[in-house]
């Protein structure tokens, strides 16, 4: 048993997110989203650096020593998987670890809507979850792709930075495959992944132009690609993808997108106010016909519209989740005003509204 698995013991006894060891000072954790200081001596240099090498591959010290930063995977038995970030800051040695549950829960247990457990069962086309970091986008994926392993025949293909959810094979077969350790990137593992029979592909990140390119071209040729993006909501997601190409490109990349897309599940968390933890609140997009050709006429500033149009579909707005949430009395009206996309709908909640409301 590594030193470092007390902390992590700790970690998920509190229920922590996260948990923060940063030379210099005591170790912290995120719980319900706030951080919250640990007990302890401060942490001196030389002692944390010991204790993260014991955990720490030795390809990835190496990789760690050259430049700075590392991410990788360590398991607990019996209690949990880690993604695990080192990081060099002025007072040495620090380091990030984010709890990936063992077991991943079901769709039906994180409350998603119905149409997001029915991307799971699309024959083929684009699938985006989106949101900020830390706003559970791992979580709803590795929901999706359970539901998949349970409900479908195919071969699945995980590509992560680094392996998070471990997908035990069920009626699929799935590979996981991690960058830096059994391919060299995630395009690389895009581009031999449509040589390996794949029916399934997610993409764990999608961080650049070459493997947008690659996911779109996946789509295009029979697949369902699952990928994730740093975007904060489904419009901004559209433009965020055709942005990327050079200008000369943006027009034909808006087309095979519009062609591609099948959704955007775009995510952001709430502390609850009626139980401990948080809950998520989902922004959801449908590419029908009329979305598909906003895409293309890059009219995407009419996205919004059409969602609240086409409710029918399964499609839903941010703000409405959030009406809904306030409603229920589940979130405050503070934390709806700040994660709020038109935040004058909801200034009437606020006890001392901002002079200038429309700053964000």
């Amino acid at each position: 048993m590594a030193r470092i698995d007390a902390f992590f013991k700790l970690m998920h006894d509190e229920g922590a997110s996260d948990l923060h060891l940063v030379a210099g000072q005591q170790p912290m954790l995120r719980i319900c989203g706030d951080m919250e200081r640990v007990k302890f001596k401060k942490l001196i240099n030389e002692e944390l650096r010991v204790m993260l090498y014991d955990i720490c591959p030795e390809e990835k010290t190496k990789i760690f020593e050259e430049s700075g930063d590392i991410d990788f995977g360590y398991e607990v038995p019996g209690l949990a998987r880690y993604r695990c970030n080192f990081f060099q800051q002025k007072y040495g040695i620090g380091a990030v670890f984010r709890e990936i549950p063992s077991e991943i829960m079901t769709a039906e247990q994180l409350g998603l809507p119905q149409v997001v457990t029915q991307l799971a069962h699309l024959p083929k086309g684009l699938v985006l979850v989106t949101g900020p970091t830390g706003s559970g986008k791992s979580t709803t994926l590795a929901a999706i792709i359970d539901e998949a392993n349970r409900t479908r025949k195919d071969h699945i293909i995980t590509i992560e930075d680094p392996i998070e959810f471990v997908h035990r094979s069920q009626k699929c077969i799935v590979n996981h495959r991690e960058v830096g350790l059994h391919t060299r990137s995630f395009a690389a593992a895009l581009r031999g992944a449509l040589r390996e029979d794949p029916d399934i592909i997610m993409v764990g990140e999608m961080r650049d132009l070459e493997t947008i390119a690659l996911a779109m071209e996946a789509a295009m040729t029979g697949h369902l690609v699952f990928g994730t993006l740093h975007t904060i909501n489904a419009m901004k997601t559209v433009d965020r993808i055709v942005e990327i190409f050079p200008a000369n490109q943006q027009g034909q990349v808006r087309s095979t997108l519009a062609d591609a897309l099948k959704a955007v599940v775009s995510q952001t968390l709430f502390r609850r106010m009626d139980i401990k933890g948080r809950i998520a609140g989902l922004e959801i997009l449908i590419a029908t016909p009329a979305v598909r050709n906003l895409i293309r006429e890059a009219k995407t500033y009419q996205i919004v519209s059409a969602m609240q149009t086409g409710k029918k579909f399964g499609m839903q707005i941010l703000d409405d989740v959030i009406q809904g949430f306030l409603d229920r009395n589940i979130i405050s009206p503070d934390d709806a005003y700040s994660n709020a996309v038109e935040k004058a709908r909801f200034v009437k909640y606020l006890r001392n509204p901002p002079s200038d409301f429309t700053e964000t």
